[in-house]
């Protein structure tokens, strides 16, 4: 069977993770808890040397980064997958795949940046986040949503038009990500609130809260960090996050 190797506190993962399952795709669940350090381990170093997650195992054949790994599930499963999820149409593909290439330098960069700030700054730099970096990343946020709402939502349903697509599913979790740390990116968004709603009924309210569980517990995550054998390692790591 298909091991993903996951942490449910990354939106990469959680989008896999929530495709996967909505669409019934087979797979095993394989944990790898960042908070701890487990991405640097021996063992998963040699089923990637990149050492992040996700990580697609099918069979022999190992693939990383969640887009190219959603993408493989969609056309693997393409007989299973409906059509709206990854159309075959020339133009609305393309939109997909705009969206792909547009939300790593955008929304996830800073979606996770404030999430990253609001969760770990002060257990990492050992000092008080600076107002004007917080404020920065706030505003950074603000701007993705807007183009989020403003380019690909505009006055749709969803990213391509009345029916769900990937896109969405790539998007939410990202903007759920600094909600983890008591930042709502959905407030004052009345179209944002409606499209996460439509989104989160079409995947499934039961699936979408089981994948955003750990997220909503994630204030234990400076402690863990702190804990684990792995600290000290992780460290300098995560201090050039801030830099």
């Amino acid at each position: 069977m298909m091991e993903l190797y996951l942490d449910l506190i990354s939106p990469p993962c959680r989008s896999v993770f929530l495709f996967a399952r909505a669409l019934r795709i087979p797979f095993e669940f394989k944990v790898v808890d960042l908070a701890t350090g487990q991405q640097y381990s021996k063992e998963f170093g040699d089923l990637s040397i990149v050492r992040k997650v996700p990580v697609m195992k099918d069979g022999g054949f190992i693939l990383t980064e969640s887009t190219a790994i959603l993408e493989y599930l969609m056309q693997k499963y393409s007989g299973s997958v409906a059509d709206h999820w990854f159309p075959a149409d020339l133009q609305q593909r393309a939109r997909v795949n705009e969206y792909f290439s547009w939300q790593h330098m955008n929304l996830r960069t800073h979606c996770s940046k404030v999430f990253l700030l609001r969760a770990l700054y002060q257990i990492v730099m050992d000092s008080e986040i600076p107002k004007e970096t917080m404020d920065f990343a706030v505003e950074n946020v603000k701007q993705s949503l807007n183009l989020l709402e403003e380019k690909f939502l505009q006055s749709k349903p969803f990213i391509l038009g009345d029916k769900i697509s990937v896109a969405d599913v790539v998007a939410i979790v990202e903007i759920m990500q600094p909600f983890g740390t008591g930042f709502d990116g959905f407030e004052g968004r009345p179209k944002l609130i409606a499209w996460r709603d439509r989104v989160k009924k079409e995947l499934g309210e039961k699936l979408f809260e089981e994948a955003h569980e750990a997220l909503m517990k994630s204030s234990n995550m400076p402690q863990k960090l702190k804990n684990s054998g792995n600290f000290a390692q992780l460290k300098p790591i995560l201090q050039k996050l801030f830099h």
